[in-house]
Parts: structure tokens; C-alpha cells; sequence
């Protein structure tokens, strides 16, 4: 499946038009990562908003399990925002493909869709608040 069909499946992209998926797709680039990886490590700065396209992750912070992720999942929004610290670590449990944006790109990709913006703002809000609250997802 090509990226822009694959990110038209994700809740996060589900409004944007296919011109608009195009230019998020053509910020993107994958990265493969094995099982038992670390792609965020709590306390350590952050670069990167990330995408699940495939494989599954877990979420913890102070070696709490707060969620489990899946393709269509994304985290690293906090960090790449606001510059602060990764709030959690997130290890892949399967051998996993994540479509990564660095800050730069992230920020474009902003720019390019207010729809997105807001979106990702309001999950960045959720996050920050179930981390508060100690809720898992």
C-alpha cells in the first residue's frame, strides 16, 4: 500500500484531502526498527514525531505501562512542540516500520494543514492529560 493510501487510513489524516496527504507523505521518511528497540526514551531530548505504519509498541513511563500502540498511532508530538523531554519511553514489541518527521518537517507539515495542526495539538493535550492522570490507554 503507498503512503498517502496508508496515511488516508489513519484517524489523524482522515480529513485531509489527497493533495494535501501527498505533501505530509513527501515530508515523511520511514524507518525500519526491530523488536525490543527503544524509539523514545523518557528524560532524553527529542527530534522526532512518529507514525506507527506497522508493528506494535508500548508506552511507559517510570517503567509503568501507560498504553500499547498500533499502526496509526503516533507519539513524539510533545517533544517536538514544545522541546521538552521525551515524557515516556516507547519500545517496539514487533519488528515495526515508523514514518518519522523531524522538527523541521513536523513543522512544515503544520504550516501546510491547520486541520492537522489542530488535531495533533488536541492529542497533544490528551496525552499530556492521561499522563497526568495515570490513565493507559
Amino acid at each position: 500500500m503507498a503512503l498517502v493510501e496508508q496515511l488516508a487510513e489513519i484517524e489523524l489524516f482522515s480529513e485531509l484531502s489527497k493533495k494535501e496527504l501527498k505533501k505530509i507523505a513527501s515530508f515523511m521518511t520511514p524507518i525500519t526498527v526491530k523488536a525490543g528497540r527503544d524509539l523514545t526514551v523518557q528524560g532524553q531530548p527529542g527530534r522526532e514525531f512518529m507514525i506507527i505504519a506497522e508493528g506494535k509498541a508500548t508506552v511507559r513511563r517510570n517503567g509503568r505501562v501507560l498504553a500499547r500502540y498500533q499502526p496509526g498511532d503516533f507519539f513524539g508530538e510533545l517533544a517536538v512542540i514544545a522541546g521538552v523531554p521525551r515524557t515516556a519511553t516507547v519500545t517496539a514489541d514487533t519488528d515495526m516500520v515508523v514514518e518519522a518527521l523531524n522538527r523541521r518537517e513536523f513543522s512544515s507539515m503544520l504550516d501546510e494543514s491547520p486541520k492537522l495542526a489542530k488535531k495533533i495539538l488536541a492529542g497533544a493535550v490528551k496525552r499530556l492529560y492521561e499522563i497526568e492522570e495515570g490513565v493507559v490507554k
